[in-house]
């Protein structure tokens, strides 16, 4: 059987070897190629963003004093060691490990005091030089009365507008520490480290915190001392710090706000710091300097709020709305004034009686842990502050009050701590330079800890077949505008088309389904907004009113703290087009990917300690991810 086939297979070949030659004669030879012009990648000419990058903005380590007052004695070398995956023991003695290494790390120390813990643990000499930082020293070396002591009355200094360690060369030692430790673990291709500090503005208690991240390496960044609180608490002269730096070095700075649900209405605030109107050239400069936004962390997710979006049955998530460091507490005035969604929406109103856009920002997620640990996962949850580490103490999980003073009924407690938030970047490489460059254009999103992908397009040509091109993402690049772009003046009855696409994370839940959330200014100068569902899973039907009622369960067994993706489906993708479009109106698009419910990090931890979940403590919850906006500007 085996020598037949063989034989005819050679006969064939022969056949049609002597058919061919027959032929020849009345066959015009094939066109000549000239072979050394041909390309055959087509790699090497692309350009457009490829691939997605994950990492946290936003870790402290012990060099932050309040996380090394407050127990952290993880350093910076620690924190970039756990971030690539090695496993390290947390201050408790814990041992800890990522399930999965990030790509990038911004080591956000504060830069208050910056090295002040670490100083104390090895008695430096310049700490011990400085009449304050000796008497901080003793006490804290004293035993833990006088450590906590110490603690006290380092956080009665920062409230007083002095630096108490002037002069003393400790922040210029520690910030030199700090820059040595990215560059030593920046590895370009393999894992980056961004050079950052941390500006931690508190007027009356406030957060007006931003994390301030070089595209530069430690060349340029050892050239300046991070600005502090004790220089200013005034967002306009830290960019003014920002262009003196860039114009003495040749770098490049952005600074990232913190999510403004603790600023107690001064985020995106009717007025500037000084009490001044908002004005074109504060708006540029705003723009200039903060195209990014920290939507999700810890302290809870900014994005929207039920009572400023009511319609939104999804806006009450992970929410720390209660109040902040000052005594003022919080009221329902402030809300609108603290969210992303709200301020994206007041942009517009700017932008139409400016002519420049303050909050036209995209947005990232991190974690501001406190620990030098960026974990985000819910069954792998760190802490945010050292004392609420792992472990079997009530204060992990009963109603305990994190370090926080406020108000009778303002306080938050340690069970309202979410497990974090992480950044998601499209870029090509994974330098410091690609990922700074992919802040600065916007074209970044936020997840709320886990790494579910999505990417979306917006334009004016697309159509329903695009989303099965082979060349998908290209198509998007030539054709319209990826997530942080913008859209201009539409062509005559046309309407904004948008192409999505959403994976779930490989290792983690299914997806519930994809929303688009637009906002806009309508004919009277007001701000709206509006929700579309524009893919669900399983057989749940979308209504005519653009949404889908049908929840999609939940498999989330509390007792054992499992879930299974029996619900829900691994990727959705969508094409929408505007059925409200208003080519004149100013607007904006982002994209909501939803997950199917989970354990939330206390019932893992009710699970593994044997403790109760605190009352009123949801046992699961629907992790999501929020892309940065597609603005439509006529």
């Amino acid at each position: 059987m085996i020598s037949m086939r063989v034989h005819i297979g050679f006969v064939v070949f022969a056949v049609i070897g002597g058919f061919h030659g027959a032929l020849a004669q009345d066959v015009p030879p094939p066109p000549t190629k000239d072979l050394k012009s041909i390309r055959y990648s087509p790699y090497p000419a692309q350009d457009f963003p490829n691939q997605v990058f994950y990492g946290d903005t936003h870790l402290h380590t012990s060099y932050s004093t309040d996380a090394g007052m407050g127990g952290c004695t993880l350093g910076p070398e620690d924190a970039y060691r756990f971030a690539m995956g090695a496993t390290v023991k947390s201050s408790t003695g814990v041992p800890a490990r990522l399930s999965r290494s990030l790509d990038f790390l911004v080591i956000a120390d504060h830069a208050e005091n910056l090295g002040l813990a670490p100083a104390i643990a090895v008695s430096d000499q310049e700490l011990l030089k400085n009449a304050w930082g000796k008497m901080l020293h003793d006490l804290a070396r004293s035993g833990r009365d006088g450590g906590i002591e110490a603690y006290d009355k380092w956080l009665h200094q920062m409230n007083i507008r002095e630096n108490p360690l002037a002069g003393s060369g400790l922040g210029k030692t520690y910030w030199h520490k700090l820059v040595d430790a990215a560059e030593k673990y920046n590895q370009p291709g393999q894992f980056t480290a961004l050079i950052g500090f941390e500006w931690t503005a508190m007027p009356k208690g406030n957060n007006l915190h931003r994390n301030v991240v070089f595209r530069d390496g430690g060349d340029k960044a050892k050239q300046i001392i991070p600005i502090s609180q004790y220089e200013t608490n005034d967002p306009e002269k830290l960019w003014q710090w920002m262009a003196d730096y860039e114009q003495k070095t040749g770098g490049r700075l952005l600074a990232i706000p913190h999510n403004g649900n603790i600023s107690n209405g001064l985020m995106f605030d009717v007025e500037t710091f000084t009490g001044g109107p908002i004005t074109k050239e504060y708006a540029e400069q705003r723009m200039k300097w903060e195209p990014i936004y920290e939507i999700t962390q810890m302290k809870g997710t900014g994005e929207a709020h039920p009572l400023l979006s009511r319609d939104d049955e999804f806006a009450d998530f992970e929410l720390w709305d209660k109040g902040s460091f000052g005594p003022q507490p919080k009221t329902a005035e402030m809300l609108p004034r603290e969210y992303a969604r709200e301020a994206l929406k007041q942009g517009l109103a700017y932008e139409q009686s400016l002519g420049v856009n303050p909050f036209k920002f995209g947005v990232i997620g991190s974690t501001d842990a406190h620990t030098g640990l960026a974990s985000t996962e819910e069954n792998n949850y760190f802490g945010k502050v050292t004392p609420l580490e792992p472990s079997a103490d009530p204060i992990r999980f009963e109603e305990t009050i994190v370090g926080r003073s406020a108000p009778a009924g303002s306080q938050t407690f340690s069970a309202e701590v979410s497990s974090g938030g992480l950044a998601a970047v499209w870029a090509r490489e994974n330098t410091r330079e690609a990922i700074w460059d992919a802040f600065a254009r916007k074209e970044v999103f936020a997840t709320t800890g886990t790494r579910l992908r999505v990417r979306v397009f917006g334009g004016f040509g697309f159509q329903a077949d695009d989303l099965a091109r082979s060349n998908f993402p290209e198509y998007g690049y030539q054709q319209g505008v990826p997530m942080g772009g913008d859209l201009r003046t539409a062509p005559t009855g046309k309407s904004p088309a948008f192409l999505v696409r959403a994976i779930r994370d490989a290792d983690g839940a299914n997806l519930d389904r994809v929303q688009i959330i637009k906002g806009w200014l309508d004919a009277q100068g007001q701000t709206q907004e509006r929700i579309w569902d524009v893919a669900v899973s399983g057989k749940r039907q979308i209504g005519e009113n653009g949404r889908c009622v049908t929840p999609v369960g939940n498999t989330v067994n509390v007792p054992e703290a499992t879930y299974t993706n029996g619900i829900g489906a691994p990727a959705l993708e969508a094409y929408w087009q505007d059925p409200a479009f208003d080519p004149k109106q100013r607007a904006f698009y982002y994209v909501r990917v939803i997950e199917i419910p989970t354990p939330r990090w206390t019932t893992y931890d009710a699970k593994i300690f044997g403790v109760t979940l605190p009352e009123g403590v949801p046992s699961s919850i629907q992790e999501r991810a929020f892309t940065s906006p597609i603005w439509y500007t006529p």
